[in-house]
């Protein structure tokens, strides 16, 4: 397909999906990177194998599939031409986005209160993984919430329809391709011991 072809209004649709795409590769070589050097750190010394994660990071986990869920189904709403459910489905999305940070936050407090620091005399090189993986997970679940902010706005305004959701559907995406993520590193870091 010619990409110079078509409406501006596909090119500036295709554009916008590209750059999406280019941003989400960019951050799975950046978690790639650091899994890696999580699995080439295993061998040193001061490696806590012995060390599980939080409940809350499981409990956020739910959350955070839970948040998919409910994207999805305020894409469908604006699909069929439901406004009322799309601003539910898009609020509660949002909730549960704000849950999915303040359990990751309890978990970091559960680590804290069993002796486990990001840096210091009682952290291990695993700890300073697993704080480095999860807050900058958080970093980029707040860029989906300020896109969903966005999203929401939006939707208030009234520029979705059935027939033109480009922006709720990146926003869907980008927040779906964030569930995936933490899925894999909460799966990653619970079995790569």
């Amino acid at each position: 397909m010619d990409l110079t072809q078509g409406t501006p209004e596909e090119k500036n649709a295709r554009a916008k999906k590209m750059m999406l795409w280019f941003g989400i590769v960019s951050m799975i070589m950046s978690f790639a990177g650091w899994t890696s050097a999580y699995i080439v750190s295993r061998s040193r010394d001061d490696w806590a194998s012995n060390v599980d994660l939080p409940q809350a990071f499981f409990y956020s986990t739910i959350v955070i599939i839970l948040s998919s869920i409910t994207y999805f189904l305020a894409k469908k709403s604006v699909k069929e031409g439901k406004g009322g459910k799309t601003k539910l489905w898009l609020w509660i999305t949002l909730g549960l986005g704000v849950v999915f940070i303040s359990l990751q936050f309890q978990g970091f407090s559960q680590l804290v209160a069993n002796g486990y620091y990001f840096t210091g005399p009682t952290s291990s090189i695993k700890m300073s993984f697993i704080f480095l993986i999860a807050m900058v997970h958080i970093l980029h679940l707040v860029a989906g919430i300020i896109s969903l902010l966005v999203v929401i706005y939006n939707h208030g305004k009234g520029r979705y329809t059935a027939q033109n959701y480009l922006g709720l559907s990146l926003g869907a995406t980008f927040w779906h391709f964030l569930d995936f993520l933490w899925l894999y590193l909460v799966l990653f870091m619970t079995f790569v011991k």
